[in-house]
């Protein structure tokens, strides 16, 4: 059967049009079908600490957030947010102010997109980008305009980028550390960033997830540089910081009149979301400077273990500086097409991957490159390069 038109339209709002079901939700449906290992999604295969899934247990027995809780998030964690921000980099934020409480990370990125685009807006981003920011740029009736990071290093070319800006041009999007490369920018980098956004009179939404999850140098967030926080939009969350990915607490955080747009946009998105959970991530938050040099040391090896590993099946290894990923090239296999190839990879050694190529405006930059995650635990990291190398 034809799919189904009314008035002449398809169903589906035509700013949508080619977006789909995403690509991890087809993975990890492959990986289920398959029973292969999967290296595809980016959540862990372990819970993250003890106290904090005690402190969320604490808070529903208690009583705390199981009903709505307040629009902006919780105050405890407001203050946690805050106070974090002071004690990683300086920032000084007011908690009744400038932090908005989100469901997750994805959820600040789609509320500020509405809140701050309007349409025949541009969006300037990294390519290849979150497949989420193409959706909620759309949404917005905006106009994503990719920058291409390009391997081996996937460095941003601030020239390029200096020449995509246009009268049209509203905000930047950035992603530091970023994912799917794990390219981190420099404070060389940000600081030319940060002068054209002033020079042009740019917004910026900068989506810092893997904030901790930075192997090789150290994050800086651009809002840190002057003239740069009071049109910045910074996003994070807790599903990556402490491996909880199912609760999808996350945080924008800014000037008070940013935030304020944001929040007007996100009241009518999820409204609330997450209530004892929040509880808990404010306890977490909180955790010793151990516990994320702990989980940035762990990361790191499991990075290594996994990058030797794809190295000996015969993938070309793109070492990423942060987050959860390891982008590879195909070419060596004499593969040209990484979409087709993660789909034969289950049924041809067992493991599931995401093609980087979907994430591109232009498929054919990264149509070799494929990603693997590696917040796994160390026997299944090698299991998955024990069956890799059954490709060569």
């Amino acid at each position: 059967m034809g799919s189904l038109e009314t008035s002449g339209r398809p169903l589906l709002n035509r700013r949508l049009a080619g977006l789909g079901t995403t690509i991890f939700a087809e993975m990890s449906a492959l990986a289920t079908a398959t029973g292969a290992i999967n290296l595809g999604q980016g959540f862990p295969d372990t819970d993250g600490p003890q106290a904090v899934r005690e402190a969320a247990v604490r808070a529903i027995r208690e009583g705390h957030g199981n009903q709505y809780p307040p629009g902006p998030g919780i105050p405890e964690l407001r203050a946690a947010v805050a106070d974090h921000q002071r004690h990683r980099y300086g920032l000084e934020l007011d908690p009744d102010t400038d932090v908005l409480v989100t469901a997750g990370a994805t959820e600040a990125i789609a509320a500020s997109m509405l809140a701050l685009l309007e349409p025949g807006d541009e969006v300037i981003a990294f390519e290849p980008f979150y497949d989420s920011y193409a959706a909620c740029i759309a949404m917005a009736g905006a106009t994503r305009v990719p920058l291409t990071l390009r391997a081996p290093t996937f460095r941003p070319d601030l020239d390029e980028l200096r020449g995509k800006i246009t009268d049209r041009t509203r905000l930047l999007l950035l992603n530091t550390p970023h994912n799917p490369t794990g390219m981190v920018l420099t404070p060389e980098e940000l600081a030319a960033i940060a002068e054209l956004a002033r020079e042009r009179d740019l917004l910026v939404v900068t989506d810092e997830v893997y904030e901790h999850l930075v192997y090789e140098g150290a994050h800086h967030p651009i809002a840190a540089l002057p003239g740069m926080r009071e049109r910045t939009v910074s996003i994070s969350s807790a599903g990556k910081i402490f491996s909880f990915t199912g609760w999808k607490v996350g945080w924008a955080m800014g000037d008070a009149p940013l935030v304020a747009a944001v929040r007007t946009a996100k009241q009518f998105l999820t409204y609330v979301s997450s209530g004892p959970f929040q509880y808990a991530v404010a306890e977490a938050l909180r955790l010793p400077d151990a516990y994320f040099d702990g989980l940035r040391a762990d990361l790191r090896r499991k990075r290594d273990l996994l990058a030797d590993g794809l190295r000996a099946a015969g993938f070309e290894v793109y070492q990423p500086d942060g987050t959860y990923f390891i982008t590879t090239d195909i070419a060596p296999f004499g593969e040209k097409d990484a979409y087709a190839f993660c789909r034969a990879l289950p049924a041809r050694c067992g493991v599931v991957a995401v093609p980087n190529s979907v994430f591109y405006d232009d498929p054919e930059a990264g149509r070799t490159q494929v990603r693997f995650a590696f917040c796994k635990r160390d026997d299944v990291l090698a299991e998955a390069a024990d069956r890799l190398r059954g490709l060569g």
